[in-house]
């Protein structure tokens, strides 16, 4: 399974740290940086290999409705093929807290994608669910390469471990069963709505887990995994993007888009449109978000109804297509969801339907 290395922590945050920050704090985030670039051209050689290997430890699995998690020990070496094993499925927790969150938080987006969207694993035909924890000396990150999760500790001042967010576990899985069926590109508009609808389904294996609705939820991604030195709560608020951390940049609306050549083209930053977008869809609609606005985003992206390379307009529309024809023309869900990307100035009203439609 190709496309980008995905990380969770975004390189416009790392690189601000690295221009503002302490002598210390600067020497962990160029460390990060450094070795996410490298990790790039890695996972580029080798990603076919890992993903053949996976896909051969699933024909040993049984049918679906089950995952097949393994947890390796990357004992703090940048090694994405780590061969240690901590833990596998069936296995009784063991005594390391980052390879328990792990395997939970593996399981736990399974279990949304099983019972809610009937989706066996990330490919939906049974793919393993791998992960590595203490990847690398103080590593803030964590990252999908592909065939496996992978969670540094952090340095404990930019950031604690990220195996205890399981919405940055669903967030990176999500990479992956986006690449199967949109196969969106890295890159501006198309690359911040790969990047949304991993927070979209990162947020929603949270509530699902700990039974919310969408008035419950706290839309948050990350909360709890900023250390001191960023002082803010989460890494992004779908609820309110802008306001997770102080320099957080990202918008809510497409007045506030921003053009850039970092960052794949704002990939991290301008993802807070659609985000919004889908909080102000979500709780329109109310009750088990997923059950509403994760449906209709689901099977937007199950049926493959963008191009790659769709911009935030078409994936508008494609929504709303998808919320006539599962709820029906005219419905409250259609109807919340054109006035979410109205909202946030992506489509200009609810007659944009119509119009569509000729």
């Amino acid at each position: 399974m190709s496309g980008c290395l995905c990380s969770i922590v975004p390189p416009n945050v790392l690189e601000q740290v690295a221009r503002t920050g302490s002598p210390a704090d600067r020497e962990a985030a160029l460390n990060t940086l450094a070795i996410d670039h490298s990790l790039r051209t890695l996972r580029i050689e080798n990603g076919t290999l890992r993903g053949l290997a996976a896909r051969r430890l699933a024909l040993a699995h049984g049918g679906g409705g089950a995952p097949l998690r393994v947890i390796y020990d990357a004992q703090h070496r940048t090694d994405t093929h780590a061969s240690l094993v901590m833990r596998t499925e069936g296995e009784p927790p063991v005594g390391d807290t980052a390879a328990n969150e792990a395997f939970d938080g593996l399981g736990h987006t399974y279990r949304l994608y099983w019972d809610a969207f009937q989706r066996d694993s990330i490919d939906d035909g049974g793919m393993p669910l791998l992960g590595e924890v203490h990847f690398g000396v103080d590593y803030d990150n964590a990252f999908w390469d592909g065939a496996r999760m992978m969670f540094g500790d952090g340095d404990g001042r930019l950031f604690t471990g990220f195996t205890a967010a399981i919405d940055v576990i669903g967030h990176e899985l999500t990479h992956g069963v986006t690449q199967d069926t949109l196969g969106l590109r890295y890159i501006g508009q198309s690359g911040a709505l790969n990047e949304s609808i991993s927070d979209v389904f990162g947020s929603l294996v949270k509530q699902f887990a700990l039974n919310q609705t969408a008035e419950q939820a706290d839309w948050l991604i990350g909360e709890g995994i900023l250390g001191p030195a960023l002082q803010g709560v989460a890494l992004r608020s779908m609820k309110a993007p802008g306001t997770a951390f102080e320099g957080d940049v990202q918008p809510t609306h497409m007045s506030g888009y921003v053009r850039t050549a970092s960052d794949n083209g704002g990939v991290h930053i301008n993802s807070g449109i659609p985000n919004h977008a889908f909080y102000l869809a979500a709780t329109a609609i109310g009750g088990r978000a997923w059950a509403g606005a994760g449906r209709i985003w689901y099977d937007t992206m199950s049926s493959g109804a963008v191009r790659p390379d769709a911009q935030f307009h078409a994936f508008a529309m494609a929504t709303l297509h998808t919320a006539e024809r599962l709820f029906g023309l005219g419905s409250s869900q259609a109807v919340a969801v054109s006035e979410a990307w109205t909202a946030v100035g992506v489509l200009k009203g609810v007659r944009a339907l119509d119009a569509a439609l000729g």
